[in-house]
């Protein structure tokens, strides 16, 4: 039996480097959405809700977009078209979340931002699940964490400049960082116009330097037969829920490390801002120079975190090789854990540089690890749709936090956001001792 060929180093760098432009203008995304809601009136109660947009967009989206990669085959192959098509509209979301106030007639602008999140999110999407799919596709077993890994390195450097970019333009090149009432400040603006290009060049490098292999070298290789071929092209939208009930175990055990890993990535994301201004900055009011100040800075720190998802990601491959991809995933999940923890005792704005490397060693892991551990354990004529009702694990845990976690903190915690990190730090802790469970087996 043949195998996937090995593929050199620059061949890995180049199929994901799409991702780095798909994860810069995520970062911008989770540093400015909820900054940018609250400045066209939301509540922090209703923030979660609004987020709601990119986990229900994801379930929904990934799913089918799998089911569909694995049965399509273009001039462009058979992910990349996805990649460059959901690239256009997340841009032009980009493009025009920070003006919704502009584009407002008889609707808010709140609901117009909402709108333009829910847009984004589904182009994210979109392009995201075939970059995964992708990696499983073109690299033997012995080089997925590899390219995983890759993928995290990708993704940290996209994000890190993706989340300081909004406090470069504002405290380096003096670009307007407070806007009037309603309104969004400049250095939010460009950096959204900055994210929008730079996701477009980075999908085209991607698209330009990588060829997919066709079905019919697939065969050749021995990776699949013409029975797994016939089988996937002649089954129809129904087949996503069949499969979705004979999932593999190994991906069923994941599933929970998954449930709990995203249920504190969700609220980390949406609670952040309000957190470290109220706690550490004294303000509850989004209007004041102090949040917009603690907005930038949780804009920074969330760029550390991603940095150090960055550099962790490359030293993963051998953490895995010396010890075990599910210790080496443990051992992750349980420092970002303590560091989310750890952010109620701080009372200085620099002193939270520490926690963020704890979770940005955290994030890289969960970037990486449990789609390693999946991608053996999964059929290869099937890699697409897998790969996209395994994100159900990652977005149901958001949707739960999506509509619960806002009243939790407004009633249980009187609106002190910074409740939800502790709450993100024991729910990471329960998916730390979770992956003891889980069966990671070769191909």
């Amino acid at each position: 039996m043949k195998h996937l060929p090995r593929l050199s180093t620059a061949q890995i760098w180049n199929m994901s480097i799409g991702f780095l432009g798909i994860q810069f203008g995520f970062a911008l995304q989770n540093a400015n959405a909820s900054r940018i809601l609250q400045n066209f009136g939301a509540d922090v109660e209703h923030l979660s809700w609004f987020w709601l947009a990119a986990p229900i967009t994801g379930m929904i989206v990934q799913p089918i977009v799998g089911h569909y990669s694995d049965r399509t085959w273009t001039r462009l192959g058979r992910r990349r078209p996805y990649f460059l098509f959901g690239s256009i509209f997340a841009a032009l979301a980009l493009i025009f979340m920070p003006n919704s106030g502009s584009l407002a007639g008889f609707i808010p602008p709140m609901f117009i931002g909402a709108g333009m999140l829910m847009i984004m999110d589904a182009s994210f999407n979109v392009s995201m699940e075939p970059f995964r799919a992708l990696v499983a596709d073109k690299l033997p077993n012995d080089q997925r964490t590899k390219g995983f890994s890759v993928q995290s390195t990708l993704i940290g450097i996209g994000a890190v400049v993706g989340s300081w970019l909004t406090y470069v333009l504002a405290e380096w090149l003096g670009v307007s960082k407070v806007a009037e009432n309603g309104g969004v400040p400049d250095n939010v603006i460009l950096s959204f116009y900055i994210g929008a290009a730079v996701l477009l060049a980075a999908i085209i490098w991607t698209i330009v330097t990588t060829k997919e292999y066709s079905p019919e070298k697939l065969k050749e290789l021995g990776v699949t037969n013409d029975e797994e071929q016939k089988a996937v092209h002649d089954s129809g939208f129904m087949q996503i829920f069949k499969d979705f009930a004979a999932m593999p175990k190994t991906m069923k055990q994941l599933g929970l490390v998954q449930f709990f890993s995203w249920l504190a990535l969700f609220g980390m994301w949406v609670f952040t801002t309000p957190a470290i201004a109220e706690h550490i900055y004294g303000t509850r009011d989004p209007q004041s120079v102090a949040y917009n100040d603690a907005a930038n800075w949780v804009g920074i720190l969330f760029g550390v975190y991603n940095g150090v998802a960055a550099l962790f990601a490359l030293a993963l491959p051998w953490i895995a090789g010396k010890f075990s991809r599910k210790s080496a995933h443990a051992a992750s999940l349980t420092i970002g854990a303590v560091s989310l923890l750890s952010i109620f005792f701080i009372k200085e704005p620099m002193l939270l540089i520490i926690p963020m490397i704890g979770i940005g060693m955290a994030w890289a892991s969960i970037l990486s690890m449990p789609y390693a551990i999946l991608a053996g354990s999964i059929p290869a004529a099937k890699m697409g749709i897998y790969m996209g009702l395994f994100n159900f694990f990652i977005t149901m845990p958001q949707i739960i936090n999506g509509i619960f976690g806002g009243p939790i903190i407004k009633r249980i915690f009187d609106s002190q956001a910074i409740y939800a990190l502790i709450i993100a730090g024991v729910s990471l802790l329960i998916a730390a001792v979770s992956v003891a469970f889980v069966d990671d087996k070769e191909e």
